[in-house]
């Protein structure tokens, strides 16, 4: 044990002195390994982030909840488009029918979404989101409120001029006065104002709901033609149903409601946030492929470095090599003495690609509104990517090493 440790420890400081005799040599030699493993693991850490992010989005939709629309999220195979453009929007007396059948299905809520400017006095905001809703929105699609409270189920139910707003528009709306009890002008009619939501931020799509204004799909009916408009029914499973027999019943229960033959194709699409979450492990997987492709390269050319820096270090302690097998000395303490080498010179130049990862990383957060994060999973690959490459290159130079003859070594006037 005591003599692997001393093998290590002689073989870093051999590392370290081919480092301090030869720095531009050995520098110009590493950089292959630092590009490398820098192009690697900047593209992970990027992506890691970026995935980690979207996937939060999507998750915060609810992994229970299931669309029911009339375009899939996912099309393809042989069904034509045109199909999907003949399907009849989803309406709310369809999801109140949902209810009444339902077993597994907990809360349900119809949206409808249309842009349209906002008025207060002499202040507006134009293209704003106005979203519909039926009353169990909020337990579908839970928000904070900051500010005065959800609708209640009569006013729902009623159709009432009433509003929520999103913290934007509450900012640019009122500029700093109470916006809660106030009136808004939307559809050329006023709505009163009972709450104003918690400011999220801008999420990974580019949307938010800070500049959103819900009202409810009772008092949309008064001045929209719901026909004309896209709109979706979420639905929320009970408690240890899963989505698989929610989707079972909710398919049966939909066919019978529009009276659809057996034969017949469905004429609505019932997408789940796990379709999205595996088409971008699809796109993450190719961008990681890529991501190994550029770095190989590098790592290539850094393989070439460390075994021409291992090489030149062989050739350079040819003498002492034959005086540490004159004194006993075994072929495969002078393989992993070099060997050890190679592996302690490339993970530095990993280390350095790293430290370059890390530092872009804090720069970009601390510009940018978005967080990457280098895991540690993506160090220990770093890490290991390097002393792999160090152990694939410094093994034919090692091996020269270990088989040279004693006393051929110690004649070298090398």
């Amino acid at each position: 044990m005591l003599k692997i440790i001393k093998l290590i420890y002689e073989s870093l400081l051999f590392a370290v002195n081919a480092l301090a005799v030869n720095k531009i040599r050995t520098f110009l030699s590493l950089l292959g390994i630092t590009i490398g493993i820098f192009s690697i693991i900047s593209v992970f850490t990027v992506f890691d982030s970026l995935e980690n992010a979207i996937k939060s989005e999507i998750n915060s939709l609810g992994s229970n909840v299931i669309f029911i629309q009339k375009w899939p999220w996912a099309m393809g195979g042989d069904y034509p488009w045109w199909k999907y453009y003949q399907r009849p929007e989803p309406e709310l007396k369809e999801m109140e029918e949902l209810m009444k059948r339902s077993n597994t299905i907990e809360a349900s809520a119809f949206m409808i979404n249309v842009q349209r400017t906002v008025y207060y006095e002499k202040n507006s905001v134009e293209d704003v989101p106005v979203v519909a809703v039926s009353h169990d929105y909020d337990k579908v699609m839970p928000f904070d409120l900051q500010k005065g409270r959800y609708f209640t189920s009569n006013e729902s139910h009623s159709g009432r001029n009433i509003a929520i707003i999103g913290a934007d528009i509450d900012e640019n709306l009122f500029e700093g006065k109470e916006a809660v009890g106030r009136q808004i002008k939307v559809f050329g009619r006023k709505l009163d104002v009972i709450g104003v939501a918690k400011k999220e931020g801008e999420g990974v799509f580019g949307d938010s709901k800070d500049n959103w204004i819900i009202i409810p799909a009772k008092y949309a009916q008064k001045v929209l033609d719901f026909r004309r408009i896209g709109s979706t029914i979420i639905v929320m499973a009970k408690p240890h149903v899963t989505n698989p027999q929610m989707i079972d019943e909710v398919t049966g229960i939909m066919r019978s409601i529009r009276k659809l033959p057996p034969s017949a194709d469905e004429s609505f699409a019932l997408n789940e946030t796990d379709i999205i979450n595996k088409g971008f492990d699809q796109l993450f997987a190719v961008i990681a492929t890529v991501g190994w492709i550029i770095g190989g390269f590098s790592l290539l050319v850094g393989g070439f470095g460390v075994a021409n820096i291992m090489f030149v270090s062989v050739k350079e302690r040819t003498n002492q090599i034959g005086i540490q097998k004159s004194m006993g000395a075994k072929n495969y303490f002078i393989l992993l003495q070099f060997l050890f080498e190679a592996v302690f010179l490339s993970i530095i130049g990993g280390i350095v690609g790293l430290i370059i990862v890390y530092i872009l990383t804090y720069v970009i957060s601390s510009t940018f509104n978005f967080e990457l994060i280098l895991t540690l999973k993506n160090i220990a690959l770093g890490i290991f990517v390097s002393a792999l490459i160090g152990l694939i290159s410094g093994f034919i130079p090692s091996w020269s090493a270990s088989r040279l003859n004693p006393v051929d070594a110690m004649r070298s006037n090398f």
